[in-house]
């Protein structure tokens, strides 16, 4: 036994002291093997990243580079707030089809890409979230692609 009360309370503070830290660190995700401070969800949205996926909807990415350049010029026009050629631009999407990550009403608000040779609206769209995320439609919300921000 330790028969010296300032030693036993010093030793008892480094104990204590260690038992936080050890605690701080498991409760922060950190650990000793020295693959750094990752973790398990922030390397699964790494790789859908690099498998061309958003790992937020799952859906694979196009850059606003590969799209028509109708599309292209609505992005500049949501980019710049208007005035928008069609009067439903800027309207709720309600994501009936829940093809995209669910959120609240009014989350999502879609804006029409002209289609040559159509007389109508066309089936393509840009849809935006609230997050400046953005997401292009071809087929009328059968399927979409989330448009990778250039830079």
């Amino acid at each position: 036994m330790m028969n010296n009360p300032k030693a036993a309370r010093i030793i008892a503070a480094v104990v204590i002291a260690m038992m936080v830290i050890t605690l701080a660190a498991s409760l922060l995700g950190c650990s000793a093997s020295g693959s750094g401070t990752a973790t398990k969800s922030e390397s699964v949205k790494t790789q859908a990243t690099k498998a061309g996926k958003d790992p937020v909807s799952g859906l694979r990415y196009v850059s606003a580079a590969e799209l028509p350049k109708e599309a292209r010029q609505t992005l500049a026009l949501i980019d710049k707030g208007g005035p928008y050629p069609y009067s439903r631009d800027g309207i709720v999407f309600g994501n009936r089809e829940k093809i995209l990550p669910k959120q609240s009403n009014g989350y999502y608000h879609e804006f029409t890409v002209k289609t040559p040779g159509e007389n109508d609206r066309g089936a393509r769209r840009i849809i935006t979230g609230r997050s400046d995320e953005r997401y292009y439609t071809d087929d009328h919300y059968k399927s979409f692609r989330r448009i990778q921000e250039d830079g």
